[in-house]
Protein backbone atom coordinates (compact mmCIF):
# COMPACT_ATOMS: atom_id res chain seq x y z
CA UNK A 1 0.00 0.00 0.00
CA UNK A 2 3.04 2.39 0.86
CA UNK A 3 4.73 1.84 -2.38
CA UNK A 4 1.68 2.17 -4.29
CA UNK A 5 0.63 5.66 -2.68
CA UNK A 6 4.78 6.65 -3.05
CA UNK A 7 4.54 5.79 -6.83
CA UNK A 8 1.54 8.15 -6.68
CA UNK A 9 3.16 10.87 -5.41
CA UNK A 10 6.50 10.29 -7.77
CA UNK A 11 3.99 10.57 -10.94
CA UNK A 12 2.18 13.88 -9.59
CA UNK A 13 5.55 15.35 -9.21
CA UNK A 14 6.84 14.05 -12.45
CA UNK A 15 3.81 15.69 -13.94
CA UNK A 16 3.76 18.72 -12.00
CA UNK A 17 7.52 19.51 -13.10
CA UNK A 18 7.16 18.45 -17.09
CA UNK A 19 3.98 21.46 -16.94
CA UNK A 20 5.86 23.92 -15.27
CA UNK A 21 8.97 23.65 -18.00
CA UNK A 22 5.90 23.62 -20.59
CA UNK A 23 4.84 26.97 -18.77
CA UNK A 24 8.28 28.54 -19.19
CA UNK A 25 8.70 27.41 -22.85
CA UNK A 26 5.00 29.02 -23.44
CA UNK A 27 6.05 32.49 -21.51
CA UNK A 28 9.17 32.83 -23.43
CA UNK A 29 7.10 32.95 -26.72
CA UNK A 30 4.55 35.26 -25.16
CA UNK A 31 7.03 37.45 -24.04
CA UNK A 32 8.53 37.53 -27.87
CA UNK A 33 5.60 37.61 -29.74
CA UNK A 34 6.64 40.81 -30.94
CA UNK A 35 10.10 39.80 -31.59
CA UNK A 36 10.37 39.87 -35.16
CA UNK A 37 10.88 37.12 -37.15
CA UNK A 38 10.78 34.65 -34.24
CA UNK A 39 9.68 30.89 -33.56
CA UNK A 40 7.44 29.69 -31.38
CA UNK A 41 8.64 26.31 -29.55
CA UNK A 42 6.62 23.42 -29.02
CA UNK A 43 6.92 21.53 -25.82
CA UNK A 44 5.10 17.73 -26.53
CA UNK A 45 4.44 15.59 -23.75
CA UNK A 46 4.59 11.98 -24.40
CA UNK A 47 2.96 9.32 -21.93
CA UNK A 48 5.53 6.35 -21.29
CA UNK A 49 4.37 2.96 -20.46
CA UNK A 50 5.25 2.68 -17.04
CA UNK A 51 2.63 6.23 -16.57
CA UNK A 52 5.12 8.87 -16.61
CA UNK A 53 5.42 12.28 -18.61
CA UNK A 54 8.29 12.92 -20.66
CA UNK A 55 8.50 15.73 -23.01
CA UNK A 56 10.21 16.90 -26.23
CA UNK A 57 11.12 20.30 -27.54
CA UNK A 58 10.15 21.40 -31.20
CA UNK A 59 10.48 24.57 -32.91
CA UNK A 60 7.45 25.78 -35.01
CA UNK A 61 9.16 27.03 -38.35
CA UNK A 62 5.95 27.61 -40.22
CA UNK A 63 6.44 31.15 -42.03
CA UNK A 64 4.64 34.05 -39.99
CA UNK A 65 2.80 37.03 -41.36
CA UNK A 66 4.54 39.19 -43.00
CA UNK A 67 4.17 43.41 -42.79
CA UNK A 68 4.62 45.84 -45.31
CA UNK A 69 7.02 48.54 -44.38
CA UNK A 70 8.79 52.27 -45.68
CA UNK A 71 12.51 51.10 -44.50
CA UNK A 72 14.44 50.07 -47.31
CA UNK A 73 17.03 48.14 -44.45
CA UNK A 74 13.85 45.63 -43.69
CA UNK A 75 13.39 42.07 -45.68
CA UNK A 76 11.40 39.29 -45.21
CA UNK A 77 12.12 35.61 -46.88
CA UNK A 78 8.72 34.70 -48.08
CA UNK A 79 9.22 30.68 -47.80
CA UNK A 80 11.51 28.67 -46.08
CA UNK A 81 15.40 29.38 -45.02
CA UNK A 82 17.25 30.88 -42.91
CA UNK A 83 19.71 33.91 -43.42
CA UNK A 84 23.42 33.53 -41.82
CA UNK A 85 24.61 36.64 -39.66
CA UNK A 86 28.38 36.58 -38.24
CA UNK A 87 29.37 37.91 -35.04
CA UNK A 88 32.25 40.34 -34.28
CA UNK A 89 34.14 36.60 -32.94
CA UNK A 90 33.42 35.59 -36.46
CA UNK A 91 30.57 32.94 -35.10
CA UNK A 92 27.64 31.80 -37.54
CA UNK A 93 24.17 31.90 -36.56
CA UNK A 94 21.25 32.30 -38.36
CA UNK A 95 17.89 34.14 -38.07
CA UNK A 96 14.81 34.98 -40.38
CA UNK A 97 14.68 38.63 -38.56
CA UNK A 98 15.17 41.00 -41.27
CA UNK A 99 15.18 44.12 -40.04
CA UNK A 100 18.90 45.19 -40.61
CA UNK A 101 20.78 48.63 -40.52
CA UNK A 102 24.23 50.25 -42.07
CA UNK A 103 26.48 49.83 -39.27
CA UNK A 104 29.80 49.90 -39.08
CA UNK A 105 31.66 51.18 -42.13
CA UNK A 106 28.73 50.59 -43.70
CA UNK A 107 28.05 47.10 -43.68
CA UNK A 108 24.33 45.45 -43.59
CA UNK A 109 24.14 44.11 -40.02
CA UNK A 110 21.75 43.24 -37.83
CA UNK A 111 19.79 44.94 -35.38
CA UNK A 112 22.50 43.69 -32.48
CA UNK A 113 25.78 44.53 -34.84
CA UNK A 114 26.06 41.05 -36.69
CA UNK A 115 27.03 41.15 -40.29
CA UNK A 116 24.93 39.83 -42.59
CA UNK A 117 26.18 37.24 -44.97
CA UNK A 118 30.09 37.72 -45.61
CA UNK A 119 29.92 40.96 -45.15
CA UNK A 120 27.83 43.76 -47.26
CA UNK A 121 29.17 46.93 -48.15
CA UNK A 122 26.99 50.01 -48.92
CA UNK A 123 28.21 53.31 -49.69
CA UNK A 124 27.78 55.77 -47.28
CA UNK A 125 26.69 58.20 -49.56
CA UNK A 126 25.41 56.14 -51.82
CA UNK A 127 21.65 57.66 -53.41
CA UNK A 128 19.57 54.79 -52.81
CA UNK A 129 19.95 50.76 -52.59
CA UNK A 130 17.67 47.84 -53.81
CA UNK A 131 17.55 44.25 -52.42
CA UNK A 132 16.25 41.81 -55.45
CA UNK A 133 14.12 38.74 -54.56
CA UNK A 134 17.39 36.67 -54.97
CA UNK A 135 18.85 38.75 -52.73
CA UNK A 136 21.70 40.74 -54.63
CA UNK A 137 21.75 43.63 -52.90
CA UNK A 138 22.30 46.84 -56.41
CA UNK A 139 23.48 50.19 -54.98
CA UNK A 140 22.44 53.44 -57.20
CA UNK A 141 24.95 56.65 -56.90
CA UNK A 142 22.53 59.45 -58.33
CA UNK A 143 19.34 59.47 -60.23
CA UNK A 144 19.43 57.86 -63.03
CA UNK A 145 22.36 56.22 -62.68
CA UNK A 146 23.42 52.04 -62.93
CA UNK A 147 22.92 49.84 -60.40
CA UNK A 148 26.14 48.58 -59.16
CA UNK A 149 26.25 44.94 -56.92
CA UNK A 150 27.34 45.28 -53.86
CA UNK A 151 26.85 41.87 -52.55
CA UNK A 152 24.34 39.12 -52.00
CA UNK A 153 22.05 38.11 -48.67
CA UNK A 154 22.55 34.11 -48.68
CA UNK A 155 19.98 32.22 -47.92
CA UNK A 156 20.13 28.68 -46.10
CA UNK A 157 18.01 26.12 -45.27
CA UNK A 158 18.03 22.71 -42.88
CA UNK A 159 17.12 19.08 -43.49
CA UNK A 160 15.31 19.19 -40.14
CA UNK A 161 14.35 22.87 -38.83
CA UNK A 162 12.36 21.63 -36.20
CA UNK A 163 15.99 20.61 -34.12
CA UNK A 164 17.59 23.79 -34.97
CA UNK A 165 17.96 25.30 -30.75
CA UNK A 166 17.89 28.78 -29.83
CA UNK A 167 21.52 30.87 -30.19
CA UNK A 168 21.84 34.47 -29.49
CA UNK A 169 19.28 37.38 -29.70
CA UNK A 170 16.51 35.78 -31.93
CA UNK A 171 18.94 33.41 -33.59
CA UNK A 172 19.65 29.82 -34.22
CA UNK A 173 21.90 27.71 -34.57
CA UNK A 174 22.45 23.73 -36.00
CA UNK A 175 22.71 20.97 -34.11
CA UNK A 176 23.44 17.05 -35.28
CA UNK A 177 19.64 16.32 -35.62
CA UNK A 178 19.47 19.76 -38.04
CA UNK A 179 22.31 19.29 -40.34
CA UNK A 180 24.33 21.32 -41.78
CA UNK A 181 23.34 24.55 -43.65
CA UNK A 182 22.99 24.36 -47.46
CA UNK A 183 23.01 27.06 -49.51
CA UNK A 184 20.07 27.96 -51.53
CA UNK A 185 20.42 28.93 -55.49
CA UNK A 186 18.09 30.64 -57.74
CA UNK A 187 15.76 31.52 -56.01
CA UNK A 188 13.10 34.37 -55.39
CA UNK A 189 12.19 34.42 -51.80
CA UNK A 190 13.41 38.15 -50.66
CA UNK A 191 11.04 41.13 -50.44
CA UNK A 192 12.43 44.81 -49.62
CA UNK A 193 10.25 46.80 -47.15
CA UNK A 194 8.90 43.89 -45.91
CA UNK A 195 9.23 42.12 -42.07
CA UNK A 196 8.13 39.07 -40.80
CA UNK A 197 6.62 38.74 -37.68
CA UNK A 198 6.99 36.27 -35.11
CA UNK A 199 4.37 33.10 -35.89
CA UNK A 200 3.78 33.10 -32.14
CA UNK A 201 -0.69 32.10 -31.98
CA UNK A 202 -1.34 34.49 -28.71
CA UNK A 203 -4.69 32.50 -28.55
CA UNK A 204 -3.54 28.90 -28.45
CA UNK A 205 -0.64 29.95 -25.83
CA UNK A 206 -3.26 31.71 -23.25
CA UNK A 207 -5.96 29.04 -23.33
CA UNK A 208 -3.10 26.17 -23.14
CA UNK A 209 -1.73 28.50 -20.25
CA UNK A 210 -5.49 27.43 -18.63
CA UNK A 211 -4.88 24.24 -19.48
CA UNK A 212 -1.65 23.82 -17.70
CA UNK A 213 -2.99 25.70 -14.80
CA UNK A 214 -5.50 22.93 -13.79
CA UNK A 215 -3.55 19.93 -14.41
CA UNK A 216 -0.87 21.42 -12.29
CA UNK A 217 -3.89 22.39 -9.41
CA UNK A 218 -5.36 18.88 -10.21
CA UNK A 219 -1.92 17.15 -9.35
CA UNK A 220 -0.88 19.35 -6.06
CA UNK A 221 -4.14 18.19 -4.94
CA UNK A 222 -3.85 14.36 -5.61
CA UNK A 223 -0.60 14.96 -3.75
CA UNK A 224 -2.33 16.41 -1.43
CA UNK A 225 -4.82 13.64 -0.68
CA UNK A 226 -2.20 10.88 -0.95
CA UNK A 227 -0.31 12.86 1.69
CA UNK A 228 -3.37 12.44 3.99
CA UNK A 229 -3.89 8.82 3.70
CA UNK A 230 -0.02 8.22 3.75
CA UNK A 231 -0.12 10.07 7.02
CA UNK A 232 -3.03 8.00 7.76
CA UNK A 233 -1.71 4.55 7.19
CA UNK A 234 1.19 5.65 9.50
CA UNK A 235 -0.76 6.40 12.12
CA UNK A 236 -3.19 3.02 11.59
CA UNK A 237 0.22 1.00 12.15
CA UNK A 238 1.35 2.62 15.17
Amino acid sequence: MMHNLQGIIRKSVNNVTNQWDRLGYIANDLANYNTKGYKSVRFEQMLNEDGYLTGAIRSDHRVGSVQVTSNPYDVAIMGPGYIPVVSKFGEVQYTRDGGFKQGKNGYLMTSDDWIVGEGIQLPTNCYKFEIKANGDVMVYDAVGAKPKKAGNIPLVQFDNPEELEQGGLNKLVPTEGSGEAKLVVDHEYFAQNNIENSNVNIYDNVSTVLRLNASMLASTRLMKVVDDMYNKSINIRE
